[in-house]
């Protein structure tokens, strides 16, 4: 059974939407039906689509609902979040897409060099299309959070300098949460032939077709935290990092030394904040070597649980024992009180922040099909 017994027990406890064949659960507002009827008719208006998926997860990610019209059109699917991503793994998902003959490129939403790829193979791909028509329509699609209005806002900024534009462009609106964008909104971004872009919210399918699945849009952010549980989803995370070996690859790192610990009693009350980039001021030389230290010790915990583990990491019950002590270590290495009501919460949203800001290390959750 392995990590499938485990991502099993681990849904069991609560009442939580997953099930084997998909929740029932309500996973997204209303706002997202609508804007998935909307997709679908300027879908047939368009005459190339923009997927963008999460690099983490480039199977995950897709949005299964739309697969069939996303597939019929001209389409570029852009792994965002690249450098979250295992670029060896990475790789080999962009040879399985060419294999498929689907064209795709890893991208960072915030790199303008990386978004000029993009754009210039767009620009290829709409070029047998140019000579007929005087304005082509490209539509951004995909799951929420994945970057998809970051994007937008790059393609305005490399825009202004590169095409005559004839109105100002304005900027779609860009959040923290999965489906902060409202509305579907169209922007000029090329004038000769006239070329529009339009930005729509990340439609997700209202059923998650199997646990798994919907643990990992969960982990990459996709689903908000409250719908599944940071607990359950950090359980799963663990789950995968020791079926996989992962912190096994820390050996190397040495045990925390004198000055993490007197950097770290300077800093008791660690915040998952510390790790979120500072816009208006440069981060403290301290912070820093704090938040580096302290990723250094929780691999280090982690290799330590890992490799003193006397079980079978493919019975469920022995992977369970794990991680609750994993949980037990990462308390005493986050500095969370053991009487905090809300420790284990603790702990998992802060764990969760050092995973997602990458500070863990880069990772593909997905298995490349074999081709």
């Amino acid at each position: 059974m392995g990590k499938n017994g485990i991502i099993k027990k681990a849904m069991e406890v609560g009442e939580i939407g997953f099930s084997k064949d998909g929740g029932a659960i309500n996973w997204f507002p209303g706002h997202m039906a609508a804007a998935t009827r909307a997709i679908r008719s300027r879908l047939k208006l368009s005459d190339l689509v923009i997927e963008v998926r999460d690099a983490r997860i480039p199977f995950s990610s897709a949005n299964q609902d739309l697969q069939p019209q996303l597939s019929a059109k001209r389409r570029v699917i852009a792994l965002n979040k690249k450098d979250l991503a295992n670029s060896n793994v990475l790789n080999k998902w962009v040879r399985y897409f060419d294999s498929c003959k689907q064209d795709c490129i890893p991208i960072s939403a915030h790199s303008r060099s990386s978004v000029r790829k993009l754009l210039n193979l767009v620009e290829f791909k709409l070029k047998e299309v140019i000579s007929r028509e005087p304005t082509l329509l490209v539509m951004v699609v995909g799951v929420p959070n994945v970057g998809k209005s970051a994007l937008i806002n790059s393609i305005h900024q490399i825009a202004s300098t590169r095409f005559p534009l004839q109105e100002k462009m304005k900027r779609a609106t860009v959040g923290p949460l999965p489906g902060v964008t409202q509305d579907i909104a169209g922007y000029k971004i090329a004038h000769q032939p006239s070329i529009y872009v339009l930005d729509t919210p990340g439609v997700l399918v209202p059923n998650i077709p199997n646990i798994e699945i919907g643990l990992k849009l969960a982990l990459a952010g996709s689903v908000k935290d409250s719908v599944v549980g940071e607990d359950r989803i950090v359980q799963y995370l663990l789950t995968v990092l020791n079926t996989r070996g992962t912190p096994l690859h820390w050996k190397h790192l040495a045990n925390p030394t004198e000055k993490t610990t007197q950097i770290s009693e300077d800093k008791p009350g660690y915040n998952p904040k510390d790790l979120r980039p500072k816009m208006k001021k440069l981060p403290n030389a301290s912070d820093l070597l704090y938040v580096k230290d302290l990723v250094a010790e929780v691999r280090h915990a982690l290799y330590v649980t890992l490799s003193e583990f006397g079980g079978n990491i493919e019975d469920e019950n022995d992977m369970e024992c794990l991680v609750e002590h994993q949980f037990e270590v990462l308390q005493k290495v986050l500095r969370i009180p053991h009487k905090s009501s809300e420790a284990r919460l603790m702990v998992s949203k802060k764990f969760l922040t050092l995973f997602r800001s990458g500070k863990l290390g880069s990772f593909v959750l997905d298995d490349v099909p074999e081709s």
